[in-house]
C-alpha cells in the first residue's frame, strides 16, 4: 500500500558535482528546487516504509538491480552516481542521488558525491529500494497498472516519481512562456498539490512530444500506486530556471478523521 510519495524533477545540474564539472553558474532557482527535493525525499524516509520505489521515464520499462549505477556522461558531464557500470537512465540516476542525499541510497553505504568513499550516510537497516524505469511513451493505462503493482509489493510503500514538466517554454522568445505549456504545467501543479491521482491518470500521452514533457509516465505510475488510498498533497516548489518546468511535491496518506 502506498503510504507516501514525492515528485521531483531530474535535470543533470540538480547534482552539485555536475555544476562544477560543467563550469556553469546555475540560477538561484535551481538551489530552491534542490532544497525542496531534499525535503520531499527525507519526508519519504521519515514515514518508515518497507520499500522505497524510485520510478522514472526511460527508453524502455525495466527494473534495475538495487545497487545499479548511473552516469551523466551522455550530457558531457563526467559524473557517476553509484559504483559499477552505469546503466540507469537520467531520471533514476538523479533519483538515486536524491536518496543518497537523504541517507537512504540503494548502494552499500549510500553517499554524497564529493564525500570520502568511507563516509556513509545511510542508516543501518534502511528500507530496500526499487529502481523502476517506465517507458516514457507507455500508454496511460500501462503506467497506472505498473503503479498498482508497485504499491502491492510491500505493506508500506513510499514512491519517488521523477519527471520534468514542459520544456516548451525554452522555445521562441527568451522568457516568453508558451500558453499551452503554461496551462499544462499549472494544471499538473494543481493536481499534485491536491493529490489528485485521477486527474494525473487522465493526462494525454499525445502531448508528451508536443509540449516536451518528460514526467507524464512517472506521474501516472504514481496515480496508479495511489489507487484506493486517500492522500493529502502539498506543492513544495514550481520553477523554470532553464525554461523547463520543475515541480516538487509530497503526498502522504490522509489521517483518519
Amino acid at each position: 500500500m502506498l503510504i507516501a510519495a514525492a515528485v521531483c524533477p531530474h535535470p543533470p545540474l540538480l547534482i552539485p558535482a555536475a555544476i562544477g564539472a560543467a563550469a556553469s553558474d546555475p540560477p538561484a532557482a535551481l538551489g530552491a528546487v534542490r532544497d525542496a527535493c531534499d525535503v520531499a525525499v527525507r519526508a519519504l524516509a521519515a514515514e518508515e516504509p518497507d520499500l522505497i520505489a524510485v520510478v522514472g521515464g526511460g527508453p524502455a520499462g525495466r527494473e534495475y538491480e538495487t545497487g545499479a549505477a548511473g552516469s551523466l556522461g551522455d550530457y558531457g558531464i563526467p559524473v557517476t552516481v553509484g559504483e559499477g557500470e552505469p546503466v540507469l537512465p537520467l531520471s533514476l540516476t538523479v533519483g538515486r542521488w536524491l536518496l543518497d542525499q537523504a541517507g537512504v541510497g540503494p548502494g552499500p553505504g549510500g553517499r554524497d558525491l564529493g564525500r570520502p568513499a568511507g563516509e556513509s550516510r545511510r542508516p543501518a537497516g534502511g528500507p530496500p529500494v526499487l529502481l523502476q524505469a517506465v517507458d516514457r511513451r507507455a500508454p496511460a493505462g500501462d503506467c497506472v497498472k505498473l503503479g498498482i503493482m508497485i504499491a502491492e509489493r510491500a505493506p508500506r510503500v513510499a514512491l519517488l516519481a521523477m519527471g520534468d514538466g514542459s520544456a516548451r517554454r525554452a522555445r521562441g522568445v527568451e522568457g516568453a512562456p508558451d500558453p499551452q505549456a503554461q496551462d499544462y504545467d499549472e494544471e499538473v501543479a494543481e493536481a499534485l498539490a491536491a493529490a489528485d491521482a485521477r486527474w494525473l491518470g487522465r493526462l494525454d500521452p499525445a502531448l508528451d512530444d508536443e509540449l516536451m514533457v518528460a514526467g507524464r509516465a512517472a506521474w501516472q505510475v504514481l496515480a496508479g500506486a495511489a489507487t484506493g488510498t486517500r492522500m493529502c498533497g502539498r506543492l513544495l516548489c514550481m520553477a523554470t530556471p532553464y525554461g523547463v518546468t520543475y515541480l516538487v511535491a509530497r503526498w502522504e496518506r490522509a489521517r483518519a478523521g
